[in-house]
């Protein structure tokens, strides 16, 4: 797996690399509001997850998923505290691990 140094170097090269949409995690599934879709955990697979911790403040961490859903759609969705600091449910949370 490719390392990156800062958050955007990823996601623009991951963009570049075919995962062009953008994720936004609900409680209970993604969002992909430039389709108007929603896709459960049972729906989708993370293909990488990528780490990046703040350089002044373990607040500044995040996390950047690579995603691929089962009808071919990929995507990022960048958590800003992690998995822990979302009211998620239990099975998007083991899909997130």
């Amino acid at each position: 797996m490719k390392n990156y140094d800062t958050l955007s170097e990823a996601i623009n090269d991951l963009q570049a690399n075919g995962y062009t949409y953008d994720f936004n995690l609900k409680p209970e599934c993604l969002e992909c509001a430039s389709l108007k879709i929603e896709i459960h955990p049972e729906d989708f697979k993370v293909d990488k997850t990528y780490r990046f911790e703040g350089m002044s403040s373990t607040d500044d961490n995040s996390v950047l998923y690579a995603i691929s859903a089962k009808d071919g759609i990929r995507g990022l969705l960048v958590d800003a505290y992690g998995v822990y600091a979302e009211n998620i449910s239990e099975k998007m949370r083991k899909k997130l691990r």
